[in-house]
């Protein structure tokens, strides 16, 4: 066993008797058997590089009695900062907003991390961040400012036929949604799926991704619960429309829908972490984030990103599917995210990790998807690239009520004489899903003129979503 005593500590400059304290344990439990010479080299490289060592599982208290600071524990605590100096906030059609959205915004806008906001008007109370949420934060990231559906998405193609194709073809379509499509928390397609997705490297990254693979190969190409559907309807594309179609009325299939199991796992998984080790006042402690460059903001990056390809893989899916069993082709297919982070680049040119929860990314010339309801329309718009709205519009007309609410005030005998007077047919869904559980999509793309073009407006005719 080494013999190393306090004197000889003391000469290589450790003089505080709770470094020497520390240091004698260390070698009596760890290092029996290294050598005197051996032990006061590594003693010496503590001692000038203290940094290098406070996050050593072994030598981290005796490296912080050289940094003149506590030994550091697994989390940290954060203060709010006070109003005054938090970072510029726009608010989009505020009459819209409820005041508990907005003031939940601005709890998000108090995090010592965060580098500006701005909300949408369809914004609503939610988890962490309020949907229709959209935060720039310093290289950080918050699960809850993503969201537990990460990925979510819109996909829109655009058919090679007119819309009396829905009339002629009716039974054909409504027994292809119900063959083609699966929704529900559970289970997926009675035929098998392929996608590049599904071998992609990154599942093999961490053991969470290694154990939701086979989960993520049996839901691929199926849908969620909620607010999910997939529709075909009519498009109406508009003069001088970006996409060099023909303005017309044409066929066309929507679908939104996220990552399934995949992601909301990946939610479930590093929040925990996140609310672990950032610790915030009670009334934002949902907006714990996670540092880029820590381990576990590393592995969630790599994760989202995967589940954000898995979520456009089912939809690749669900199209290709359809599509198939119709004999239909695409002209052309839109989409985009709406439950994301992003690396991007503020007006000032400093960079920023942009959560858009709920939220169309509406850079200059960006293309998105914007639905209302089961009844009404969505429009297809280009971003304006606004950098004060962070580059977003809405991403839908954002709820009214919350289901609980809707499911109060909407009878089924009701919704049906909402649908049939829309010329809809509904296969699945629920009166919590009802149009008066949504607010005016009118109102919302009125109130963000300023953040997109709109180019085309589709009006769905036979929506497909879950029973709930």
């Amino acid at each position: 066993m080494s013999t190393l005593k306090a004197k000889d500590l003391s000469k290589i400059g450790y003089t505080n008797d709770q470094a020497r304290s520390l240091v004698i344990n260390i070698i009596s439990k760890h290092f029996k058997h290294h050598s005197k010479e051996e032990l006061i080299a590594l003693l010496t490289q503590i001692k000038n590089h203290p940094d290098d060592y406070r996050k050593d599982a072994i030598w981290g208290k005796t490296a912080c009695t050289f940094l003149d600071i506590e030994e550091e524990d697994d989390f940290k605590v954060f203060s709010l900062l006070p109003e005054t100096e938090t970072g510029p906030l726009k608010i989009i059609g505020g009459k819209e907003i409820e005041s508990s959205a907005k003031k939940q915004m601005e709890g998000a806008m108090s995090l010592p991390i965060t580098l500006q906001g701005a909300l949408m008007p369809d914004a609503h109370t939610g988890y962490g961040l309020p949907i229709g949420g959209v935060l720039a934060a310093d290289n950080a990231v918050i699960p809850f400012g993503v969201g537990v559906d990460i990925g979510c998405r819109m996909a829109l193609s655009i058919l090679d036929e007119s819309d009396s194709f829905l009339r002629r073809y009716s039974h054909q379509i409504k027994m292809a949604l119900k063959e083609y499509t699966h929704f529900g928390m559970e289970g997926g397609l009675e035929f098998s799926q392929e996608h590049e997705a599904l071998d992609s490297p990154v599942f093999q990254s961490t053991e969470l991704l290694k154990r939701m693979q086979g989960k993520a190969a049996r839901q691929l190409g199926s849908s969620g619960s909620g607010n999910h559907f997939v529709e075909f309807g009519e498009i109406e594309l508009f003069e001088n429309n970006s996409l060099n179609l023909a303005p017309k009325k044409y066929l066309a299939l929507l679908s939104h829908s996220g990552s399934r199991g995949l992601g909301a796992n990946i939610a479930q998984y590093y929040t925990k972490i996140a609310m672990d080790t950032c610790k915030l006042p009670s009334e934002v402690q949902q907006l714990a984030w996670l540092d880029l460059n820590s381990e576990a903001g590393q592995e969630y990056w790599l994760s989202m990103n995967l589940a954000g390809d898995y979520a456009k893989a089912c939809h690749d899916r669900i199209h290709l599917n359809l599509l198939k069993a119709l004999g239909l082709q695409a002209l052309t297919t839109v989409e985009n995210h709406h439950n994301f982070a992003w690396k991007d680049r503020l007006a000032d040119g400093r960079e920023a990790i942009i959560h858009r929860k709920g939220a169309t990314p509406a850079h200059e010339g960006e293309w998105g998807i914007i639905p209302g309801s089961m009844t009404t329309a969505a429009y297809l718009v280009k971003g304006r690239g606004v950098d004060n709205a962070l580059y977003s519009a809405s991403h839908g007309a954002g709820r009214a009520m919350s289901r609980k609410r809707a499911k109060e005030n909407m009878t089924v005998s009701g919704l049906k004489k909402m649908l049939s007077d829309a010329g809809v047919t509904l296969i699945g869904g629920s009166v919590e899903e009802n149009p008066l559980a949504y607010k005016d999509i009118e109102k919302i793309m009125d109130a963000q003129q300023s953040l997109v073009e709109v180019q085309g407006r589709f009006l769905p005719k036979i929506v497909r979503m879950n029973k709930e």
